[in-house]
């Protein structure tokens, strides 16, 4: 299932039949209630339930033929860790479980887009909004309905002081607004156009690569970076002498297409400026130190 997307803008839109909602910086994921069961989806279509066993069993709980889009996050000391969440999207069946304790996931779920056997996405958000807390409300955590208000003034308090926690902004959408998969019909809100992304690999010899691979929040498609700088080749070096490498793959790389990289555990965060969306160029500014 393709997702409905957001426009990045420069100021907080305001005006009538308009709610805001906090912008975590997590993993993107469709929640589908089966008859037989629970299926994860990642925004690019990858089925990620074995990677999620805590979340696939909360979801059970949910009436059978409801579908949900959200944000998966795992909080660490009160903050939303990105790095955290991206090394639970990536682990493997094996060590998804004890992943799930050690780094609990939560779901931040912003939408319905199925209940009661009907398709939600035709009907107005306010319409799909209301069914959407009614479902989560008797849950409670980890699977809980973003918050949100009509309130610009409201927003814009949320908007200067949830950056501390790990929110790097709002979206905003029309009350009456359908769902519209793959179309930019929200809009997003951002401090600034830099943000952490995960590094999972890496282009050019190891010891001094020529680009890194990232992950960004909100997306789980890997981008190749633009060159890094010579200093920036050096220290990334280092960094990832620290992290297990893994096999080969291949990613995004503009303006030449798919190339193939090497992949690394995950644990290397790197600040990065990018444009407003994942097909534009992507920025190494600065690495931040992996977990030891």
């Amino acid at each position: 299932m393709r997702v409905a997307l957001a426009e990045t803008v420069g100021s907080l839109p305001r005006g009538a039949g308009l709610e805001y909602e906090p912008k975590f910086d997590g993993h993107r994921m469709v929640v589908f209630r089966r008859e037989d069961g629970v299926v994860l989806q990642a925004r690019s279509g990858r089925i990620v339930t074995a990677a999620f066993p805590d979340l696939a069993e909360a979801a059970r709980l949910l009436p059978a033929g409801t579908v949900l889009d959200g944000e998966v996050v795992v909080w660490r000391e009160g903050r939303i860790d990105f790095a955290a969440v991206q090394g639970r999207a990536a682990a493997t069946p094996g060590r998804a479980p004890r992943l799930a304790e050690r780094l609990p996931a939560s779901y931040a779920a912003f939408d319905v887009l199925g209940a009661d056997g009907a398709d939600l996405r035709p009907r107005r958000f306010e319409v799909r909004r209301e069914r959407l807390v009614e479902l989560l409300g008797a849950l409670g955590p980890p699977l809980q309905a973003v918050p949100m208000t009509t309130d610009p003034e409201v927003a814009a308090v949320w908007f200067e002081t949830l950056p501390e926690i790990g929110v790097e902004g709002l979206v905003v959408k029309k009350l009456d607004q359908p769902y519209r998969p793959g179309v930019r019909a929200w809009r997003k809100l951002r401090h600034t156009d830099t943000r952490d992304a995960a590094v999972v690999g890496f282009t050019g010899p190891a010891e001094r690569p020529a680009s890194l691979v990232v992950v960004l929040p909100d997306d789980d498609t890997p981008v190749v970076s633009s060159p890094l700088p010579p200093a920036l080749r050096s220290r990334a070096g280092a960094a990832l002498r620290r992290l297990p490498a893994g096999g080969q793959a291949t990613a995004m790389a503009v303006g030449l297409g798919e190339v193939a990289y090497r992949e690394v555990a995950a644990g290397l965060l790197a600040e990065v400026a990018t444009g407003t969306t994942r097909h534009t160029v992507t920025t190494v500014l600065r690495l931040r130190p992996p977990e030891g």
